[in-house]
């Protein structure tokens, strides 16, 4: 498997082995969905701080595993 580029697709990546929906990681990680479709399809490329920590948090991840 190559490894994702980008932080959407790292978060997608995550996600599948986590088998969340983006409705469900939105949820859990306090995003409105269309932000996190947004930063899934690099829509948005550079997500805040304060957005990354919470998606990690909704997958259950450390920022290091979902950033490096």
């Amino acid at each position: 498997m190559t490894t994702p580029k980008t932080i959407g697709a790292k978060i997608k990546a995550w996600r599948a082995i986590k088998d969340l929906t983006q409705d469900e990681l939105a949820k859990k990680a306090d995003l409105p969905y269309p932000t996190l479709v947004k930063i899934e399809s690099d829509a948005v490329q550079n997500p805040s701080i304060d957005t990354v920590v919470k998606i990690a948090a909704g997958l259950g991840i450390s920022i290091d595993d979902l950033i490096k």
